[in-house]
């Protein structure tokens, strides 16, 4: 097959891009310029797309032999990411910006250019594993990213290729020192790519401004004021303005943002809890949505954040019925469902969480549990 490698100029996407080329394949290397005026460097392991990394990912090209090119994915990716990103917090949301990094640039943008041109997939370095259509989680659970790739559907599945997904990450490394890859020791990436400061909320008060609000407690009382609802997210302990713990000593959590009114709610950990989860842009990796409830496994953040579940197709949602509660859960966020098999945990489907249901909402008991027969 003619296939387009996205190397980002860490070690990952360079020993994917390698393989495919072990493989047989006709390989093409391509880096995407993310940043209108990337760095010139990194700092350590935050940010990415820097001058820096399309000069490894060009160099990795080299030791492989193939073609290399690096495409200006710029606007696209501060529409379709960044200005997400912060409308999305600006709205009370906790985004995860990887998930539409996949979906909208990486499997839709750049994988509809590669069709274009006459490719037949595309390969990346991402943790995870591809048979028969079905994508499973990865081998290294360290360092699974099924999480953020479960936003595809069926027919961007078809297209994609991801190599390394078999292999733990320190094997990885090896083989990219054997292959005399010079990235095989550059430290991964952490945090916001597009944020290399990693300070999430200094970038979002720069782009929102201020927007003054309430701290309140369960039963309304102001606690404190606050700048705006994009410095807060569902869970969040530290950071809240206030001078110490509640009455009673415990800690207090954000429970609730209210981005019309500015009002930030907190309370105890155990008004974090979660039996409910009511979701929008339902997709299913199948390509079909199932026909009834289906027992599963729901998570809802990158790594951890996972329970049993009972979900089911709702229009062009879905809804899940935990069989234990999860804390943290906000608007904005994944929840990506999973079944377990004799050959690892393969992803069904996913959606944006737009709504949640505490203490109110039952545990699934004996009757609900005999209405999941798949």
């Amino acid at each position: 097959m003619r296939v387009l490698a996205a190397m980002s100029g860490g070690v990952d996407s360079a020993v994917a891009a390698a393989r495919a080329v072990d493989a047989g394949h006709e390989v093409v290397g391509v880096h995407l310029a993310l940043s209108a005026s990337p760095g010139t460097l990194r700092t350590g392991s935050r940010g990415c797309c820097s001058k820096e990394d399309a000069g490894d990912a060009r160099r990795a090209a080299d030791v492989l032999g193939i073609p290399f090119y690096v495409w200006d994915f710029a606007d696209r990716f501060k529409e379709d990411v960044i200005d997400d990103f912060v409308a999305a917090y600006a709205a009370g949301e906790t985004p995860n910006p990887c998930l539409r990094c996949n979906e909208k640039i990486k499997f839709s943008a750049l994988a509809d250019r590669a069709l274009a041109l006459g490719f037949d997939a595309v390969v990346t370095g991402h943790y995870a594993r591809l048979e028969d259509g079905v994508l499973r989680r990865a081998v290294d659970a360290d360092k699974d990213q099924s999480y953020v790739l479960a936003v595809l559907n069926a027919q961007q599945l078809a297209r994609a290729m991801f190599p390394v997904g078999d292999t733990p990450k320190p094997r990885i490394r090896e083989e990219a020192a054997e292959r005399g890859l010079a990235v095989a020791n550059k430290p991964d990436s952490h945090d916001i790519c597009f944020i290399p400061s990693g300070d999430t909320q200094a970038f979002l008060g720069a782009k929102i401004g201020i927007r003054p609000g309430a701290v309140v407690d369960a039963d309304g009382t102001k606690l404190a004021e606050h700048e705006g609802v994009h410095g807060f997210t569902i869970g969040q302990r530290k950071g809240l303005g206030l001078p110490g713990p509640a009455a009673d000593g415990k800690p207090r959590y954000v429970t609730g943002i209210d981005p019309d009114s500015g009002t930030v709610r907190v309370g105890s950990v155990e008004d974090l809890h979660v039996w409910t989860i009511g979701a929008e842009r339902a997709i299913w990796t199948s390509g079909v949505a199932p026909d009834g409830p289906i027992e599963c496994v729901a998570q809802v953040r990158a790594h951890g954040g996972t329970a049993p579940a009972i979900a089911e197709a709702v229009g062009d949602g879905l809804s899940v019925r935990l069989r234990e509660p999860l804390t943290g859960v906000a608007r904005g966020q994944a929840v990506v469902l999973y079944r377990p098999d004799e050959l690892g945990d393969m992803v069904i489907g996913s959606g944006t969480i737009s709504a949640t249901g505490g203490a109110g909402s039952a545990p699934i008991g004996s009757q609900t549990e005999a209405a999941a027969t798949r």
